[in-house]
């Protein structure tokens, strides 16, 4: 359907300046109860989509599997030594026990690392036999100076290890170069890890804007819409003395100019209807706020995952900012389609064309999109107007 500029919606969305310039009815007290309620409605609707949209985690957090394990052998290691300090403090027999758990604690850290660094394969088995090898070397030699350091018996087995590691790595070396399906098959695996962290990335990096946004809406944006109640109050106590009346005047203008700045920047961090209401709503608000007449035709069955949804909503936003200050008075078109493979999102418009798609703005958008394996295409002839085109891929 067309959206224009002054529409009824839009009217509506600058009801909040309406309320604050009504201050000759509202107290201090008022506007700290209005700030605060805001604030509690505000927290509760960002927590809910906070839940609705975080990543789960399936299990506990490797590293502090391995603190836990750390703080208990510690514990254990003194409780021992306790122990023998209580019984007549002879021969430090709990040296032995702290070797013991000690072992325990390199194996899991050198498995946890030999896990985290590669992907399955015949790379992480090598090194997984490079901890092995490692942990069983540290061992001899504390054994050999626990012993009182006679001949150096270790040096026949620590040879051993390493001629073992040796073969281990040649045969690895020697199996990547005649076997190409087995290189080919780790470097898909690989693949597959770095895709699984770049997702985690850009769940984190999500998860981190909506904390910032939220953060702005609770605190900064709150504390100034009533800071700007306040001086409209205090500007109409001030009607006998114009000069200093003038000046509240100023403030509470400059307040609410920061007001609406912060509102701005809050949108274009994490759009708040982005979130509660989906990319349809999204792209229905963007066209009523341009500055030129926008039709929006969404074809969606359902949501797609946040960070596609965010990277369309900036498409959107990015293209249609360019047609209201390049294209002039004009229209634009548009299309959000999803189906089982693919999210789509086309930004057409009627201007002279012409747009450089090595802009800073498109550069931006095609990283964006780029980062979630996607295509942007840019299409401006001179006189024919532009084509922005997005096309992400999603899971079914």
């Amino acid at each position: 359907m067309p959206l224009v500029p002054g529409s009824p919606a839009r009217r509506g969305h600058n009801r909040s300046i309406f309320l604050i310039d009504r201050h000759d009815a509202v107290s201090p007290a008022d506007a700290h109860a209005a700030a605060a309620s805001a604030t509690a409605r505000g927290r509760r609707g960002l927590r809910r989509r906070d839940r609705d949209s975080a990543p789960r985690r399936l299990g506990p957090d490797g590293a502090a599997v391995l603190q836990l394990h750390l703080a208990l052998a510690v514990i254990c290691g003194i409780a021992l030594t306790l122990i023998w300090a209580a019984t007549g403090a002879g021969a430090y027999w709990p040296v032995w026990a702290w070797l013991g758990l000690l072992v325990a604690l390199g194996l899991h850290a050198g498995i946890r690392y030999a896990v985290v660094a590669t992907a399955p394969g015949r790379r992480r088995r090598l090194l997984l036999h490079a901890v092995f090898t490692a942990v069983a070397a540290a061992v001899l030699v504390v054994v050999w100076l626990l012993a009182g350091m006679g001949g150096f018996w270790p040096n026949l087995p620590l040879v051993g290890l390493v001629v073992l590691l040796l073969i281990d790595a040649s045969l690895v070396a020697l199996w990547s170069r005649l076997s190409p399906q087995e290189r080919e098959k780790e470097l898909t695996a690989r693949v597959d890890v770095l895709t699984r962290t770049r997702t985690g990335a850009l769940d984190v990096q999500a998860a981190e804007l909506r904390r910032i946004e939220r953060d702005l809406h609770d605190g900064a944006q709150a504390r100034l819409v009533a800071l700007s109640m306040q001086l409209g109050r205090a500007e109409a106590r001030l009607a006998d003395r114009p000069d200093v009346a003038e000046l509240v005047r100023q403030a509470r203008g400059e307040a609410g100019a920061a007001i609406a700045e912060l509102r701005d920047l809050s949108r274009g961090i994490s759009p708040p209807v982005l979130s509660d209401r989906g990319l349809a709503a999204a792209a229905e608000s963007l066209g009523r706020r341009a500055a030129i007449a926008v039709s929006v035709d969404v074809t969606m069955d359902r949501r797609p995952v946040p960070a596609l949804e965010t990277a369309a909503y900036f498409v959107v936003a990015e293209a249609l900012t360019n047609a209201s200050k390049h294209a002039g008075d004009v229209s634009a078109r548009v299309r959000i389609d999803l189906d089982r493979e693919r999210l789509t999102v086309e930004v057409a418009d009627d201007g002279p064309g012409g747009a450089d798609p090595a802009g800073g703005g498109l550069t931006g958008l095609r990283h964006r999109v780029e980062a979630l394996d996607g295509t942007l295409t840019v299409v401006s002839p001179l006189g024919g107007g532009t084509i922005i085109r997005a096309e992400l891929p999603c899971a079914s």
